[in-house]
């Protein structure tokens, strides 16, 4: 019985240190669509490779009736299983209530932090200036979505609608792989 254990655990030890288990996530597309020009548009919305490390996602959008004082963002994502399928998280929420107290919503809380430290929209209602997401990293995003709340490999669609007033007024669709 002794050998049979002490086999067994060193078995175990030797499997955790030879294989770490690891994922990487990579973006590999951002679509963004304005539903309305008259209200806002997207200055950029793109993705740029630097190199093989270094790879970021950057969108402006440029709001042309401000101050804008009610928002509501409907968040989704979705795992591709011959198409893209509901996954997990289908939530939506008061932005502007949200942002007096992320600590309300924690779903949102989780999407929020994946970009929060790169984008002006960190405060409160109303806005009365463009939107910035500027140079989101994937290292961050990895992290994110491998060590914070780890999820399963596969190609995954993130998608946002925005609403101002209870109008859709944008769609951006964020696509990435997890391997």
């Amino acid at each position: 019985m002794f050998n049979k254990l002490n086999f067994l655990v060193w078995v175990v030890v030797l499997l955790y240190s030879i294989a770490e288990i690891s994922s990487k996530f990579e973006f590999t597309n951002i679509k963004c669509t304005s539903l309305d020009a008259k209200f806002s548009d997207f200055e950029y919305c793109y993705l740029r490779s630097i190199n093989r490390t270094y790879k970021y996602m950057s969108v402006k959008v440029n709001l042309f009736d401000t101050p804008i004082t009610k928002i509501k963002v409907n968040g989704a994502l979705y795992k591709r299983f011959s198409g893209y399928r509901p996954f997990m998280y289908n939530v939506t929420i008061d932005a502007c209530r949200f942002l007096r107290d992320t600590a309300s919503n924690p779903v949102a809380g989780y999407l929020f932090n994946f970009f929060k430290k790169y984008s002006n929209m960190n405060h409160a209602c109303p806005y009365d200036h463009d939107l910035i997401f500027e140079k989101l990293p994937i290292d961050f995003v990895n992290e994110q979505a491998t060590k914070v709340l780890p999820f399963p490999e596969g190609d995954y669609l993130l998608e946002t609608n925005w609403f101002a007033y209870d109008i859709k007024r944008a769609v951006v669709k964020v696509y990435g792989t997890l391997s």
